[in-house]
């Protein structure tokens, strides 16, 4: 059973850690529950669906991969009793799934395959590989991860490394593009081992990274073409793929090594390709091993629209992300979303309904859930939780904003926050404790005319650090608490004004 994990983040701002038992931790689930329910969905009796990919299909079918290598069809599934058929089997831990142009596409291990039901049985009869010049050499962390398409029709694949810390096979640690026609293209280096990839609504792609060597904690990160994303173990590939004859495309040149034991804010200023983490997701606060993610661009899953929602595997939880571009590098904020699932969250899905399902399984890591796998959906109910909604940097601090009115008198005091900040150390070996450890203060606060925002000013701000904004004393005005006092903020720029 997971236990508590301690850090100065934990300790100094009284924070609850997702991975925390007890019953604040069910308390906290239950409170969530109030504005958002979680409903397992039922599925079919003696068939273990340990959820790797999701997708709904346009007769109103919700398509269910399994890290077991099948693709369900759920007929209802918001219903209390889907319809469930196996649509296909025999395919290789498939982890991501798409419909388009007719087919249903899939990232399995070594390829992108599509597939298609001619005969109208209700099981696919049509498979065809399409690509992915990607080496495999049967190690179990070989993963391969697949988004949607993209605007070019084109389904972008983030690669594990071999073993989780080697690279054994080509372009084990890059992410390659695979086009409709069969072509492959490197789009970037310096993968770990990514647990998710999808678009924002603008066509940005982003991942998750696991925490390990290269990575102090795990992040989402900006996928940007041609980019180093901070892990050197995987660019052996240049030579790799020179040795077969396979162009690396957009990737040149094999960038500059990072220097161990340093700081991502110094490497950033000597190898060019290099595009920082835009948000850390705090080791052992928020999670162990982000996963894949969604986002609500319909209005229907409360007042979060246009921001992200991140799967948690090892606590099975969801976090909320919001992003924004800042002296043009991703950067933003993760807060803690809801928690409680049954199982380990490995893929998510936001519908055109506002309804968002998620599903997973506990093998190889376990799961706090206790289940070997679920499928689980959440609905908002209507009621408004009383959150922060924004979190945004300023020249010299940042402007929250609230999903409810604030009480001026506590809002306009500077003792209802707390703010930290800390770095990690960017090495080769696995993970990294916080470090450069510093507590920034609050020195002024304006509250705004419209009363659901605030100016924290701090007197430093510090390029590279997560700063933990927490405002445990702030009310509503109706008298509320935050529902989640903290927010993370990643500060890979410092706005000019």
């Amino acid at each position: 059973m997971l236990k508590p994990v301690i850090s100065f983040a934990l300790a100094a701002l009284g924070t609850l850690a997702y991975g925390q038992e007890g019953p604040a931790a069910a308390d906290l689930a239950k409170a969530e529950r109030a504005y958002y329910p979680v409903t397992s969905v039922p599925v079919p009796a003696g068939e273990v669906l340990e959820v790797s990919g999701l997708e709904m299909m346009p007769d109103g079918k919700l398509a269910v991969a399994t890290r077991r290598g099948e693709i369900w069809m759920a007929a209802e599934p918001g219903s209390a009793a889907p319809s469930w058929q196996r649509w296909a089997q025999g395919l290789h831990e498939p982890l991501g799934i798409s419909f388009s142009d007719g087919w249903v596409w899939a990232t399995q291990r070594p390829e992108v395959t599509r597939m298609k039901d001619v005969d109208g049985d209700g099981r696919a009869d049509l498979f065809e590989s399409v690509g992915g010049r990607w080496g495999i050499n049967g190690d179990y962390h070989e993963y391969a991860f697949g988004t949607r398409p993209d605007k070019d029709g084109a389904i972008w694949n983030v690669l594990c490394l071999t073993g989780s810390g080697d690279s054994r096979s080509l372009f084990r640690g890059w992410a390659v593009r695979v086009f409709p026609d069969g072509r492959s293209e490197a789009v970037a280096s310096g993968i770990r081992s990514p647990g998710g990839i999808g678009f924002a609504p603008d066509g940005e792609c982003f991942y998750t990274d696991n925490q390990g060597p290269w990575n102090g904690s795990s992040s989402l990160k900006h996928l940007k073409i041609g980019s180093f994303q901070g892990n050197p173990t995987g660019n052996n590939s240049f030579e790799l793929a020179e040795a077969k004859g396979i162009s690396t495309g957009v990737l040149n040149k094999r960038p500059v090594s990072p220097v161990s034991g340093s700081r991502i804010a110094a490497e950033r200023a000597k190898v060019e390709e290099f595009v920082p983490p835009a948000v850390v997701l705090p080791h052992g606060i928020l999670g162990h091993s982000p996963t894949g993610m969604c986002y609500d661009s319909t209005g229907k899953f409360g007042p979060f629209r246009g921001q992200m929602f991140v799967g948690e595997q090892t606590f099975s939880t969801l976090q909320r992300v919001f992003l924004e571009k800042v002296n043009g590098v991703w950067q933003g904020a993760a807060f803690a979303f809801l928690s409680g699932f049954g199982s380990g969250n490995i893929a998510t899905l936001m519908t055109a309904e506002g309804v968002l399902y998620t599903g997973g399984s506990d093998r190889g890591w376990g799961a706090k859930g206790g289940k070997p796998f679920a499928l689980e959906r959440v609905n908002w109910n209507g009621k408004m939780p009383y959150e922060i909604h924004e979190m945004r940097a300023k020249q010299d601090g940042f402007e929250l904003t609230f999903t409810q009115e604030v009480d001026v008198k506590t809002a306009a005091d500077p003792a209802s926050y707390g703010a930290l900040a800390w770095t990690y150390i960017f090495q080769g070996g696995y993970g990294s404790p916080e470090v450069d450890k510093l507590t920034p203060k609050i020195v002024a606060v304006e509250v705004g005319a419209d009363k659901r925002s605030v100016r924290l000013k701090l007197d430093t701000l510090t390029k590279g650090h997560v700063h933990a904004i927490s405002a445990p004393g702030l009310r509503s005005a109706e008298g509320q608490s935050l529902l989640h006092a903290t927010g993370y903020y990643t500060l890979n720029e410092i706005p000019l004004e």
